[in-house]
C-alpha cells in the first residue's frame, strides 16, 4: 500500500463532496499525490529545488551533511562543467556563459549566441557546487541539455522574446537565462488568484509568504514532499505545451542512466538536485529503471566560448522577471536562516565572500536514511506556525531607514520611524501575518516616508533594498579571466589601477617625461574603440591622424565594466586581433559600404598602424564606392578621403595605390550619379553637394590620373532639378565650370527677389547657395551680398513670416556651414558702429564711384580743340553733358622735342633720305 494513500483518498473524498466538477478536481488531486509518491519512491534521491530560494538552499546544506552522496547530479548545461572550478576564484553572484559569435546552423540573426547561468551564495546549486568541489572522492556531474540544444530546441519567437529581457546595467545583456527551478505558474488566472487572495502585490511575496517562511525551518521529509507537490500543481494546471520541459527531463534522466552504467556508482550514494517542476515529472524515461530510449540529437557545428561575468541582484530579477528587490531579500532570509539554525553553508575554498570567514566544520559520519513517511498531510491539515514578532528587529529597520532617509535629502525624523515601525505591524495583521516581512516594512517605509518627489537619485523603495542587503554585484577573480583580459591588466600595471574596484578611477600620462608609458595609451585607446563610452573616457588628450599627445588624463572604469572585457576575451587572444578582426568584418558585411570602409582604414592606421591592414582595407572601399546605388553617404565618404588624403600625403611614402583607385573609381561613379541625384526628390541636398566637392576637389589629382573633364560638364548639363534648393546648386556649380558668368547669377538671384511668387521659397535657395560653399568656396561673398540684399529690399510684412523658415531651413540642411558663412560676413561687414554710417557695400561701390577724367597729353590735336573751344562746346550741349575743360598734360619727352626744334638739321636730313620725307 503506498506511503500517501490515506491523503489520496481523503483528497478525492473532499473534491466529490465539495467541488463543482468532482471528477476533474479529483482526477488533480489524486494526480498530485502519485507526482509526490513517484518521486519519494524513485531509487535515485530526487531534490527539487526552486531558482534562488533559500529555503531551498537550507534544506540542501542539511541534507548534504547527512548524506554525503559520492556523486551530484546537477540540472545545469552540461557543457558548462569545465568552468565551474573556476568559480572559486570569483566574488558572487556570477555568472556561467557560454557564447557563440559566428552561430553554425542556426539563423544569421541570432548572432551572437549566449546563454547565462546566474549562479548566488544563497542558491542550493551553489551549496551543492561547493560541497562536490571541496569534498574528495565527490563527483559533480551536469547533465542539462547543452547549451547549443537550447538553441536547437528554440524557434524564432522564443528568442525574440529571450532578447527582450535585458538585465539591469546590461550585465546579462541579450543572453537566454538559465535557471535551476522555475516555479511560478503560468497560469494568469491562478497567479492572479493566489496574489489577491494572498493580500499581497506580486508572486515573489506570495511565494515567501507561503512557501520560504514555512519550509525555512521545516525537517527534509516534509521539505521535499511539499516542494514536489508545488511542482506538480504548477506543472498540471499550466497553459500551453511543456514539450521541451519533457525533453529536458527525457534528456537529463538519459545522461544520468549514461553515467551510472559507465561508472557503476552506486544511486543510493548519488542525489539528483533538479526544479521541482521537474521532480514532479511523468515522461516514460523517468527513473533510472525505466528502458525507454531516447535519442540525444547531435550538436551543430557552432564552436562555443566559455566563461564567467560578473552578475548581480538585480540582473537576476530582470533577466527572470522577479520583483525588485526580491533576490536581496532572499539573502537576507538566507542569512537570517544561517544564524537561527546555527547552520554552517558550504563554501569554496578560497572565495571572496561578503561573509565573515569562519572555521571549516568538518563533516560529521553519514545518517542512513529513514523510510519515507507521510509528512505532507500534517502541513497541509495544519495551520501554519507564525513567527512572533521581533521587536528588536523591526525597530532597528525604522531607524535605520529614517537614518538613511535623511542622508538621501528626505525630512523624516523620529516620529516617521514610530509611524514605519507601527505600520508595518498593521500591514502584516491585515495580511494575516503575525511578524512582519521586509515586503510590509518597505510597504510602510514608502507610505510614512515618501514625499511628492524624490529629492536625491534613489527613493524610498530603493532605500530599503539597500538596507536588506542592497545590490550585490559579484566579480570574476583575475585566474578566471579569459587570457586577453588578463592581458589587458597585465599590460595597465604600470598605471597602477586596482581592477577591483568598481569606481571611476583617475589616471595621468606623462608621455613626454615617462616614454614607457606609450604602450599603456595605446591599448587605452584600442579600449576606448571597443569598450563602453563611460568605461574608458578619456579627460585629456586626443588621437587623430599624424598627431600624438604629450599628456594625457583618463577616467577609468574596467572593474565596472568586466563583463564587457570578458565578452571581447571571447573573440580573440589580444586586444589587437579582436580589433583585427571587427575592422576584417565591418567591411565585409553585408550593410558594409565606402565610408564604413574608410572608417576602418582610419582605424587601422590609428589604432593598428598597420599600413598592410591600411591597404587591405582599401582596396575593400574601392569596391564597396563603385557597388553602391545611393549617394547617401557622400558627405562621410568626402570627410574621411579628404582626411586620409593629407595624411597620405604628409608621410615618406605618399598616397598609396588604392587612394588613386579610389578617387578615380569615385570621380567616375558620381559623374554618372550626378544627373539623377539632382533629380531624385529622396535625396537630399547636402549628399548632392558633398559629391560635387569630390568632383571639384579631387578634381585634378584624377585628371591626373587619367580621368576626363568632359564628363563632369556633361553630366551637369544632363541635370535639371526642380527643387528650389537644387536649383541654386546647379547655378553654383555652372558658374564654377564657367557655364555661368556671375552676373548672370546676380541677374536672375534680382528677378527671384522680384518676384513675389518666389521670394517664400527664397530660403531653399540660400540653403542651396550655402550648401555650395564647400564645392564652390568663392560663393561665399555673393552669398551674404545675396542676404543682404534680401533684408534691405523685402518689407516686414514680407521679411518677419519670412525669417523664422530661414532660420530653421539654415539650421537644418546647412548648419556646420553657417559658421564659415558668418566669418565671410565679418569680413564683409565694418567691425564698429560708427562705420555703417560711411559703409558702402563692396557689391554696389564699382556702379555707384564717380567717374575718374581722363588727363590728355598735349599735342597738336590737343592744342587746336583748346585754341578753338566753340565747337566742342556745342557738341557736349547737344549731348547734355555738362562739365569744363581740364588742363592738358605736359606734352611727353619734351626736352627731346625742344632738343630737334634747337637743332633740326639732323632731322630734316634724315626725312629727305626716308620715302615720303619732306613732311615734318
Amino acid at each position: 500500500m503506498s506511503t500517501f494513500a490515506p491523503l489520496r483518498e481523503q483528497l478525492t473524498t473532499a473534491a466529490t463532496q465539495f467541488a463543482a466538477e468532482p471528477g476533474a478536481v479529483a482526477d488533480i488531486l489524486a494526480g498530485l499525490v502519485d507526482d509526490v509518491d513517484r518521486a519519494l519512491r524513485e531509487e535515485l534521491e530526487i531534490f527539487p529545488v526552486c531558482h534562488h530560494s533559500p529555503a531551498s538552499a537550507l534544506a540542501m546544506v542539511r541534507r548534504l551533511r547527512e548524506k554525503q552522496p559520492s556523486v551530484i547530479y546537477l540540472e545545469l548545461c552540461e557543457d558548462l562543467r569545465p568552468i565551474v572550478d573556476e568559480l572559486r576564484n570569483c566574488k558572487l553572484p556570477v555568472a556561467l556563459q557560454a557564447w557563440a559569435g559566428d552561430p553554425d546552423g542556426f539563423p544569421a540573426a541570432w548572432a551572437p549566441l549566449a546563454v547565462v547561468a546566474p549562479i548566488t551564495e544563497s542558491s542550493a546549486e551553489y551549496q551543492a557546487i561547493a560541497y562536490a568541489l571541496n569534498t574528495p572522492g565527490v563527483e559533480l556531474v551536469l547533465v542539462d541539455r547543452s547549451t547549443d540544444h537550447v538553441f536547437q530546441w528554440s524557434d524564432a519567437k522564443e528568442h525574440d522574446d529571450a532578447e527582450t529581457t535585458e538585465a539591469d546595467g546590461a550585465l546579462h545583456g541579450d543572453a537566454v537565462g538559465i535557471e535551476i527551478g522555475d516555479l511560478r505558474p503560468h497560469f494568469a488566472e491562478l497567479e492572479e488568484h493566489l496574489l489577491h487572495h494572498g493580500k499581497v502585490r506580486h508572486w515573489s511575496e506570495w511565494w515567501d509568504q507561503y512557501v520560504e517562511q514555512p519550509l525555512a525551518g521545516a525537517d527534509y521529509d516534509t521539505y521535499r514532499q511539499v516542494m514536489v507537490l508545488i511542482g506538480s500543481l504548477f506543472r498540471r494546471l499550466r497553459r500551453g505545451r511543456i514539450d521541451h520541459d519533457e525533453d529536458r527531463e527525457r534528456y537529463m534522466w538519459t545522461r544520468m542512466r549514461e553515467h551510472l552504467a559507465a561508472t557503476g556508482a552506486d544511486p543510493a550514494t548519488c542525489l539528483y538536485v533538479c526544479g521541482a517542476f521537474h521532480a514532479a515529472s511523468r515522461v516514460e524515461q523517468f527513473g533510472i529503471a525505466s528502458a525507454a530510449p531516447y535519442e540525444i540529437t547531435p550538436r551543430s557545428a557552432t564552436t562555443w566560448q566559455y566563461g564567467l561575468i560578473p552578475s548581480s541582484h538585480s540582473a537576476i530579477e530582470a533577466q527572470f522577471g522577479l520583483a525588485q528587490g526580491s533576490v536581496s531579500i532572499a539573502a537576507a532570509t538566507w542569512a537570517k536562516g544561517l544564524r537561527r539554525g546555527r547552520i554552517q553553508p558550504f563554501k569554496l575554498e578560497g572565495q571572496q565572500s561578503a561573509r565573515t570567514k569562519s572555521k571549516r566544520k568538518p563533516l560529521a559520519a553519514p545518517v542512513d536514511a529513514a523510510p519515507v513517511a507521510d509528512q505532507l498531510s500534517g502541513f497541509l491539515s495544519s495551520p501554519p506556525q507564525l513567527d512572533q514578532l521581533d521587536e528588536a528587529e523591526l525597530l532597528e529597520w525604522s531607524v535605520d531607514i529614517v537614518r538613511l532617509a535623511r542622508r538621501n535629502g528626505y525630512l523624516a525624523s523620529t516620529a516617521d520611524a514610530i509611524a514605519v515601525y507601527e505600520t508595518s505591524i498593521l500591514l502584516a495583521g491585515m495580511r494575516n501575518r503575525a511578524r512582519p516581512t521586509p515586503y510590509d516594512f518597505q510597504d510602510a517605509a514608502v507610505t510614512c516616508i515618501e514625499k511628492d518627489h524624490v529629492p536625491g537619485r534613489r527613493d524610498v523603495r530603493r532605500l530599503c533594498e539597500i538596507l536588506l542587503g542592497g545590490d550585490r554585484i559579484g566579480q570574476v577573480g583575475y585566474a578566471a579571466l579569459p587570457p586577453l583580459a588578463q592581458n589587458v591588466l597585465d599590460r595597465l600595471a604600470p598605471l597602477g589601477l586596482d581592477p577591483t574596484k568598481r569606481t571611476v578611477q583617475r589616471s595621468l600620462l606623462d608621455l613626454k617625461a615617462d616614454p614607457h608609458l606609450r604602450p599603456c595609451s595605446d591599448l587605452l585607446w584600442m579600449l576606448r574603440r571597443l569598450l563602453p563610452v563611460e568605461a574608458v573616457r578619456p579627460i585629456m588628450g586626443s588621437r587623430a591622424l599624424g598627431e600624438s599627445s604629450i599628456q594625457e588624463s583618463w577616467d577609468l572604469a574596467i572593474g565596472k565594466y568586466q563583463r564587457d572585457l570578458v565578452q571581447l576575451g571571447y573573440e580573440g587572444v589580444t586586444i589587437e586581433q579582436v580589433l583585427e578582426q571587427r575592422l576584417r568584418h565591418a567591411v565585409t558585411d553585408q550593410d558594409a559600404t565606402a565610408a564604413v570602409a574608410l572608417a576602418a582604414v582610419e582605424d587601422a592606421l590609428l589604432y593598428l598602424g598597420s599600413t598592410r591592414l591600411a591597404d587591405e582595407l582599401g582596396a575593400r572601399a574601392v569596391d564597396l564606392l563603385a557597388a553602391e546605388r545611393s549617394v547617401d553617404d557622400a558627405p562621410e565618404v568626402l570627410r574621411r578621403i579628404r582626411l586620409l588624403l593629407n595624411y597620405f600625403r604628409s608621410t615618406d611614402a605618399g598616397l598609396p595605390e588604392w587612394c588613386g583607385k579610389f578617387v578615380t573609381a569615385g570621380y567616375a561613379h558620381y559623374c554618372t550619379l550626378l544627373p539623377t541625384a539632382f533629380t531624385d526628390e529622396d535625396t537630399g541636398v547636402r549628399p548632392v553637394a558633398a559629391m560635387l566637392g569630390f568632383l571639384f576637389g579631387m578634381e585634378n589629382l584624377a585628371l591626373s590620373l587619367g580621368c576626363d573633364h568632359t564628363q563632369l560638364e556633361l553630366a551637369v548639363r544632363q541635370s535639371h532639378p526642380e527643387a528650389p534648393a537644387k536649383v541654386a546648386l546647379l547655378w553654383a556649380t555652372r558658374l564654377q565650370l564657367g557655364l555661368l558668368s556671375l552676373t548672370e547669377l546676380r541677374a536672375r538671384c534680382e528677378e527671384m527677389l522680384a518676384n513675389p511668387l518666389v521670394v517664400p521659397a527664397f530660403p531653399q535657395y540660400l540653403s542651396g547657395f550655402v550648401q555650395a560653399m564647400d564645392p564652390v568656396p568663392t560663393l561665399k561673398p555673393f552669398i551674404v551680398e545675396l542676404l543682404s540684399k534680401a533684408f534691405g529690399r523685402l518689407p516686414d510684412a514680407v521679411l518677419l513670416p519670412w525669417l523664422p523658415k530661414l532660420i530653421t531651413t539654415l539650421r537644418g540642411q546647412a548648419a556646420e556651414l553657417i559658421p564659415a558663412l558668418t566669418r565671410e560676413a565679418g569680413r564683409t561687414f565694418p567691425a564698429n558702429r560708427t562705420a555703417i554710417e560711411t559703409w558702402v557695400p563692396p557689391w554696389t561701390r564699382a556702379s555707384a564711384a564717380a567717374p575718374v577724367a581722363v588727363v590728355v597729353a598735349g599735342g597738336p590735336a590737343t592744342d587746336l580743340l583748346r585754341a578753338h573751344p566753340t565747337a566742342c562746346d556745342a557738341l557736349a550741349t547737344l549731348l547734355g553733358h555738362e562739365g569744363s575743360w581740364t588742363e592738358s598734360a605736359p606734352r611727353p619727352n619734351g626736352e627731346l622735342t625742344a632738343l630737334l626744334d634747337t637743332y633740326p638739321h639732323s632731322a630734316t636730313a634724315l626725312a629727305a633720305i626716308l620715302p615720303g620725307g619732306g613732311r615734318r
